[in-house]
């Protein structure tokens, strides 16, 4: 059964635009031939791999093979070269063909060993908040990491400081100093301490997006089981509600969103990293949003673990990757992506299905009377 009441209460708090949001931009075009837009900073990065590396490469090589094909049939035919030439071997082009592959392929691998890196490790960065009293100048980041993950250099620092009208990036050297790299504590002494009531942040970590940015640990667990065919979804960090999602019929969705659309959306809070851990009852499964550039097989008796952080709001969709049976192409997946309040509403709305008290009642309420107020 579908479950309207949480649809109802999100609505409710975050507005009809949640709803109304077009999906045109977050699920399969017909007649086109570009990936899916990205929303989330590694999904850009693959796009920009892919598009900016992979495909100049590929596309070279093909018009040169195909020229070198038309070169050989029209120059060395039997009738223009009716007497064939005789060697066993040409040095200079058994090397050009030896080491110009080794560099295509290391051109294609350095690159892309990065991206590998962050898509397989979920993000651990932290954040500390202090508030400024206009005379502090020196302010502590525990370095409680494991040995292997340790904030040791600067990059693996970010420094802002909120006015609470905007946030302001400070720059290494420039605005702030680092010591205690590699130690249980590092010190990070600004040059001028911040004014009083401005908010230090202090983000650490050894994951970073291609801006640059520390990507901090996940907020929540999202945990996915497949079966056929179908998927059933848990919150372990919300009470470990559960739900099962399946494919809606023709006739309860549009002919767009036929095969995509679901009876209960997986729902995440935006801007925050979602870890999703897989596994599967029967057969092989795959867990695939191309918005999020995540893809991960659901194997029976193993558990498999990716991430991903949506930059939007909005409905994105995936489906089964991997050939699980006749009804595998009727198992899609559908992400909503909310704001906090809304998320949390909707976290309310759920444990209430399941019997259990609600987490954020308070702050649901005082959402809900100040949106009457308002109107």
């Amino acid at each position: 059964m579908q479950n309207t009441f949480g649809k109802k209460m999100i609505a409710a708090l975050s507005g009809a635009g949640v709803w109304a949001l077009s999906t045109a931009q977050a699920q399969i075009t017909p007649g086109g031939v570009g990936m899916q837009p990205a929303n989330s900073a590694l999904a850009e990065e693959v796009h920009f791999f892919h598009n900016m590396i992979l495909m100049p490469i590929i596309t070279v090589i093909c018009v040169l093979v195909l020229v070198l094909l038309l070169w050989i049939v029209f120059r060395y035919n039997s009738k223009t070269n009716p007497v064939p030439r005789k060697f066993s071997h040409n040095t200079l082009i058994e090397i050009v063909w030896t080491g110009v592959p080794i560099l295509i392929l290391l051109a294609i691998a350095l690159p892309s060993f990065e991206l590998l890196y962050k898509e397989d490790v979920t993000p651990d960065g932290k954040q500390a908040v202090t508030r400024g009293d206009g005379q502090t100048a020196d302010f502590v980041f525990l370095n409680d990491f494991t040995d292997s993950r340790m904030v040791r250099r600067p990059g693996h620092l970010q420094v802002i400081v909120d006015n609470g009208n905007e946030q302001r990036l400070l720059k290494h050297r420039a605005d702030y100093k680092i010591s205690g790299l590699g130690e249980e504590e590092v010190v990070v002494s600004f040059d001028a301490p911040p004014a009083a009531g401005d908010s230090v942040i202090i983000r650490g970590g050894r994951s970073s997006d291609q801006y640059g940015n520390i990507n901090l640990a996940p907020t929540m667990t999202l945990k996915v089981n497949g079966y056929q065919w179908g998927w059933t979804y848990s919150y372990p960090d919300f009470g470990d509600f559960e739900y099962s999602s399946n494919m809606l019929p023709e006739d309860q969705t549009t002919p767009e969103l036929y095969r995509l659309e679901v009876d209960n959306r997986i729902v995440v809070p935006v801007g925050e990293a979602i870890r999703v851990t897989t596994t599967a009852r029967d057969v092989i499964h795959a867990f695939a949003v191309p918005a999020f550039a995540i893809k991960i097989d659901a194997v029976p008796g193993r558990i498999n673990e990716t991430w991903f952080k949506a930059d939007r709001e909005g409905v994105y969709y995936g489906q089964c990757s991997e050939i699980c049976g006749i009804r595998h192409s009727f198992m899609p997946i559908a992400v909503e992506v909310v704001s906090r309040p809304a998320f949390e509403a909707w976290v309310d709305s759920q444990r209430a299905l399941a019997g259990l008290s609600p987490m954020f009642e308070t702050e649901t309420i005082k959402l809900a009377d100040a949106g009457a107020n308002a109107q």
